[in-house]
């Protein structure tokens, strides 16, 4: 990387100080950077939040069966991305699907 890089707007890319996508580890510096497992929207569609609280700022909607890419995990809120292109942002763990035990 050379100079300075514009951070992208919430919401956009899966980019964040601490982490970020593995996919952007060539374009943006992170202090980590996270290999998503894919996880699927489940029986209803969602909006996705810009910040982890049920009044944060709406992001994209998100239709049910959606494939999406789970980044981070905390409390009862995941991070996710549509792919390293975006969109992101956080919902509900109880918004996805149940994990397969593939």
């Amino acid at each position: 990387m050379k100079g300075p890089v514009d951070r992208p707007a919430p919401g956009t890319l899966p980019l964040r100080g601490d982490l970020a996508h593995i996919a952007l580890a060539r374009t943006y510096l992170a202090a980590h950077y996270v290999i998503p497992q894919p996880r699927t929207i489940g029986s209803e569609p969602v909006t996705m939040k810009l910040a982890m609280h049920d009044d944060a700022d709406p992001g994209a909607e998100l239709p049910a069966g959606q494939t999406v890419e789970l980044l981070d995990c905390a409390g009862d809120w995941a991070w996710v991305a549509c792919g390293p292109e975006g969109p992101s942002g956080y919902l509900r763990l109880g918004q996805l699907a149940p994990a397969s035990d593939a």
